[in-house]
């Protein structure tokens, strides 16, 4: 017994239409559940100023991926210190890295942290804070806005 499956163009349409927006929307809500960690950090953090005190520069791609894109160029992670509310001295790695790098060593930042975990620490900078979560949302908005725009016009249309 043979089964034989035909797609559509019009079947087709829809389940690209479909996933576009599914797509979408999953990356929008990972973009808002980050932005909603963002805000929750905010609101518990305590603030301080640190000192970077080393660039650590890292090249945390593949050889292939790098091939691909044209970049090897590593990125510059600030490392700062700070004391916490308890006169502790503490030291991190930020997760954000950049080049040409965001920081100088020995420039002066504002440090967030939370009481409870002060391992959990970081800068009071745009790219630590919000990068990801405009990533995610912005890509999300993109394709599941493309995808509704594809499903009005076939539905225009028909």
């Amino acid at each position: 017994m043979q089964v034989q499956v035909q797609v559509s163009g019009r079947g087709a349409g829809r389940w690209i239409t479909f996933g576009a927006i599914a797509f979408g929307s999953l990356f929008l809500v990972v973009g808002l559940i980050l932005a909603g960690v963002s805000v929750s950090f905010l609101a518990d953090a305590e603030r301080t100023q640190g000192t970077v005190v080393a660039l650590e520069w890292r090249n945390d791609h593949d050889g292939a991926s790098r091939k691909k894109r044209g970049n090897d160029e590593p990125a510059a992670y600030p490392v700062v210190e700070f004391a916490s509310a308890d006169g502790t001295p503490r030291t991190f790695r930020s997760s954000t890295g950049s080049n040409p790098p965001s920081y100088e060593k020995g420039e002066r930042v504002e440090v967030l942290y939370r009481t409870d975990s002060p391992e959990d620490a970081r800068i009071n900078g745009f790219a630590s804070l919000w990068l990801l979560p405009l990533i995610f949302g912005g890509i999300g908005l993109v394709i599941a806005g493309v995808g509704t725009g594809f499903a009005m016009a076939r539905r225009r249309r028909s």
